[in-house]
């Protein structure tokens, strides 16, 4: 009973601070349900993809960005993150194999395990974000609250983007930038204050007393150096665009306590060079380990010391280069300068990002009108967190091609600036400087603590779990459990047969999570000791949003050529698979009528893998009634929620749970295999009845 009052008991902010730890638990529980959204095909074929195929030798697609004549992805992070993990992740999963025949290495270690790691990793924001508060005396348990109920962390924090990485690593560079600024701050005045006494003093013991506390002060002018030029050049490489976001970052750095007595310019030049000899072994190590892998760059031309400009890869430079390009940029979508304000941002942060806009909005207008002194000091912590969001959410906005996960590193300081305002409104007092009487309605009916603070909560709660569940569990979500099939089916399939997998209106399935072993290198037969290359069984067609009737042409195509070999010399049978959206299945059954594709090819259904939502293929909330579940009994469609054997319906409850289940089935990823209807040969008695009817003929 005294537990239960001490608990009803708690002050807000402990109530916050228990709160963020189930969000931070539920983080790492997100990572081994796991969660089944596919968000972007980045989060694989960036990182993941290569590197786990690579490393157990299975087949993996490469894409352009891996190119070895001019590749764009630095290697050297992703091998340090996720290779070495893996091996000693194989290394316990091969005597565990051995001692108590249990098979850890399969298509959910290859999702859940990659996904660890960088889980652990995101962790690091957390506690960037604490230390700054303990710092500066913030609150910090509001703010580690909305970091950790946001659906930043929950969806792309636990998923192997690079842009996940950027994230921590400008949490990391935030944090060592607002330590160095407050030591250099409390030196600088510590040192101005004992200076002054100094003049000030009569005697020679006082003189000697403050001299020696004054050199008793600790270091500060290159404090984190080494550390901040190596996170620079760490995340420069992981993407090029960490430049615009460390750029402001390290400005601050270097213009730390410019203007007093202590610092001077000569202190200014000194940090840049210094900062850019310290950032020279990490750049070393960088293009060295990438020109080793791209293998520009071998052990004997090292040992020979055969070398010139051309053994060497930047890959930061590459991918410069490769967006510089606006046809390329423009092959990956083209989108208006305004989306990463008007879109991206209010779907990252939703009422806090309309609470970040509002306050610099602000900011700008009293530095218009000249209202300085209302103003945030340069050298503050607002003015760092503020530059840390907005100098690169300008930059980037002339970029054409703009996508969410772009913007999350500015996730970190946007919450450090803001969070409070969940539980305090908009403004806590009037922030205009007339007192006009549509600005005050303005004020009291929506930015005030009572008009807008019991509710700024509530709707992060639940704009940040709806998104979550969406991207997390809805999105594309049937891809994973489409690979665990698939790769059931080339576990258990007989031997001399290929599988041939068509997919459309889904992203791009990861070819290593079907575990199959790679055809392209050879491998290791560790009982007879001998290497072998394994014949190429599997095939896959991606066909993005081709339409219904050119999807059929090109399954006619396949099967064709699938049916030429298998009446072969070689007699080579074969798996012919379409992965489609369930919501495409009737538009699917009524292009083989109309191109008279039924009447030789055999759709079969094997399964639906529920949810899965895709935007290319969005479910129809209303047009076709729900007569038969089974999408081929539907026929001649009018478009307006009847079947041509009913009549219109009347608008009942049963209507609309027929019409509500019927969008309830499309949110599906239906798997089909499809056959060639081959004609039966005639029976015996068929072939004499039809020799005893033949009319005879003369010689």
């Amino acid at each position: 009973m005294r537990l239960t009052k001490l608990w009803q008991n708690r002050s807000p902010g402990d109530r916050h601070l228990s709160t963020y730890f189930c969000f931070a638990a539920v983080r790492l529980l997100l990572v081994f349900v796991p969660q089944l959204g596919y968000v972007h095909p980045d989060e694989f074929f960036q990182s993941v993809e290569v590197m786990t195929g690579d490393h157990f030798r299975l087949e993996h697609t490469r894409t352009w960005e891996f190119n070895n004549s001019m590749p764009v992805r630095s290697i050297t992070l992703p091998f340090a993150l996720l290779r070495v993990p893996w091996s000693f992740y194989e290394f316990i999963a091969m005597y565990l194999r051995t001692w108590w025949d249990v098979e850890l290495l399969g298509t959910y270690a290859y999702v859940v395990f990659p996904r660890l790691v960088y889980t652990l990793i995101s962790y690091s924001n957390d506690w960037c974000l604490y230390r700054i508060c303990r710092l500066y005396g913030l609150r910090f348990e509001i703010r580690l609250l909305a970091l950790g109920s946001s659906w930043v962390l929950l969806v792309f924090g636990t998923r192997t983007f690079s842009n996940s990485l950027e994230m921590a690593m400008c949490s990391w560079l935030l944090c060592l930038v607002a330590e160095c600024m407050l030591r250099t701050n409390t030196v600088v005045y510590k040192k101005e204050f004992l200076e002054e006494k100094y003049d000030k003093a009569e005697s020679i013991s006082e003189r000697v007393r403050i001299w020696k506390l004054k050199n008793a002060l600790p270091p500060h002018n290159l404090q984190h150096l080494l550390a901040m030029s190596t996170i620079c050049v760490a995340g420069v490489f992981n993407r090029p665009t960490f430049l615009l976001f460390g750029a402001p970052m390290v400005f601050f750095w270097l213009l730390r306590g410019m203007g007093t007595r202590t610092v001077t310019f000569r202190d200014f030049n000194l940090r840049i060079v210094l900062f850019c000899l310290c950032a020279l072994p990490a750049l070393v190590v960088f293009i060295f380990c990438d020109s080793l892998y791209y293998q520009h760059l071998t052990v004997g031309e090292l040992h020979m010391m055969h070398l010139n400009i051309d053994n060497f890869v930047f890959t930061p430079w590459n991918f410069i280069k490769a967006n510089l390009d606006s046809a390329q940029t423009a092959s990956h979508g083209v989108h208006p300068c305004y989306v990463h304000l008007m879109v991206n941002m209010p779907m990252l942060f939703n009422v806090l990002a309309l609470a970040s806009l509002g306050a610099f909005a602000q900011l700008l207008l009293r530095f218009f009108r000249a209202e300085y002194q209302v103003l945030p000091r340069f050298q503050s912590i607002v003015s760092l967190m503020s530059g840390a969001i907005f100098v690169p959410l300008f930059f980037l906005s002339l970029i054409n091609h703009q996508e969410p996960r772009f913007l999350l590193p500015v996730t970190f300081p946007l919450l450090l600036l803001h969070a409070p305002k969940l539980i305090t409104g908009f403004s806590a007092k009037y922030p205009f400087q007339k007192d006009h009487p549509l600005l005050r309605w303005f004020y009291d009916r929506w930015l005030s603590s009572k008009a807008s603070g019991p509710y700024l909560l509530k709707i992060w709660y639940v704009s940040n779990v709806a998104l979550t569940l969406f991207f997390g569990f809805i999105h594309q979500a049937g891809v994973y459990p489409l690979a665990a099939d698939i790769s059931h089916v080339m576990a258990t399939k007989p031997a001399a047969t290929h599988v041939h997998l068509m997919t459309s209106h889904i992203y791009s399935l990861p070819l290593h999570l079907l575990n199959i072993p790679s055809s392209r290198v050879l491998h290791f037969n560790r009982q007879t000791h001998q290497r072998y290359r394994r014949q190429r069984d599997f095939y896959m067609y991606e066909y993005g949003g081709l339409s219904l009737d050119g999807l059929l042409q090109k399954v006619k195509l396949i099967s064709g050529n699938c049916e030429v070999k298998q009446s072969g010399p070689s007699r080579l049978r074969y798996k012919l698979y379409l992965a489609i959206p369930a919501s495409l299945s009737a538009d699917l059954h009524e292009a083989l009528v109309q191109s008279n594709a039924s009447s030789y090819l055999n759709f079969e259904l094997l399964n639906v893998f529920y949810p899965h939502l895709s935007t290319e293929a969005f479910p129809r909330l209303k047009g076709r009634h729900p007569c038969d579940v089974d999408a081929p009994h539907w026929a001649h469609d009018d478009f307006r929620g009847t079947c041509a054997v009913e009549q219109p319906p009347a608008l009942s409850f049963a209507y609309v749970n027929k019409q509500f289940s019927s969008f309830v089935h499309q949110l599906g990823l239906a798997l089909y295999e499809i056959d060639v209807r081959r004609k039966k040969p005639p029976s015996r008695s068929v072939e004499v009845k039809m020799k005893a009817t033949m009319p005879e003929t003369k010689a």
